[in-house]
């Protein structure tokens, strides 16, 4: 069988993380694939919309089936999720208050809000969260920080992982040669969510300097007004 690597007729995978990618699901077949996703769940500058469809345009080649690239890939995900659900737990709450009382420009108040928000929502957030760029493996460290039960949080990293996975792997599948055009829709995804995540960071900063503003201003004020009473008592 002719390496992974020199079938597919993208200009990627020759090198880069694609062809360590590929060169790793030539040799190992599902576990290898597995192991990637696990170290892109870790490190998320591996590029899952890479890594996946290229897994799913080797199962298409026969390097593995279909249903091992689906479940190889979801039990790397999990893996990596949970080491990063353990790291969470590890920091915990109190390190996480101290550290964000040392931060400009935020409340401690907004911190607990924050919290408040994840013990309503917290299983749609993680459920959610799997299927989001960028999100899918960062949003498995405040789960582990606000202890969501272990079992509760398997199940829902597993649903969510699978269905991201099940899209991205049989689109390369589908795709067969052509696997690499899924990069570029997700990509733009990608950019999105970069996008709206800076608009609302800027926009909290924005109120956080604006409100600091106003209570300056006010206790001044009010120093004006107690000098002008006493030069008149005088």
């Amino acid at each position: 069988m002719q390496q992974l690597v020199h079938l597919a007729s993208s200009p990627q995978p020759a090198d880069g993380v694609a062809g360590w990618a590929a060169d790793l699901i030539d040799t190992m077949g599902g576990p290898g694939a597995g192991l990637v996703i696990a170290l892109e769940n870790l490190f998320p500058p591996l590029p899952s919309e890479v890594i996946l469809p290229l897994t799913g345009f080797a199962a298409g080649q026969g390097v593995l089936s279909l249903g091992s690239a689906l479940f190889w890939t979801t039990l790397g995900s999990v893996v990596g999720a949970v080491v990063l659900h353990w790291f969470g737990a590890l920091f915990g709450r109190e390190r996480m208050h101290a550290l964000w009382a040392r931060l400009p420009l935020v409340k401690v108040s907004d911190l607990e809000r924050t919290e408040q928000w994840f013990a309503r929502h917290g299983t749609k957030a993680v459920l959610l969260g799997r299927m989001v760029p960028i999100f899918r493996s960062l949003i498995s460290v405040p789960a582990g920080v606000e202890r969501m039960p272990l079992p509760t949080f398997l199940t829902l990293t597993t649903i969510g992982s699978l269905l991201w996975n099940a899209v991205l792997v049989l689109a390369g599948y589908q795709l067969g040669d052509r696997w690499d055009l899924v990069e570029s829709y997700v990509g733009v995804l990608s950019k999105v969510v970069v996008v709206l995540v800076a608009a609302g960071v800027v926009g909290y900063l924005t109120v956080r300097l604006r409100s600091r503003g106003r209570s300056d201003v006010q206790p001044s004020r009010g120093r004006g007004r107690g000098h002008a009473q006493r030069r008149r008592a005088r």
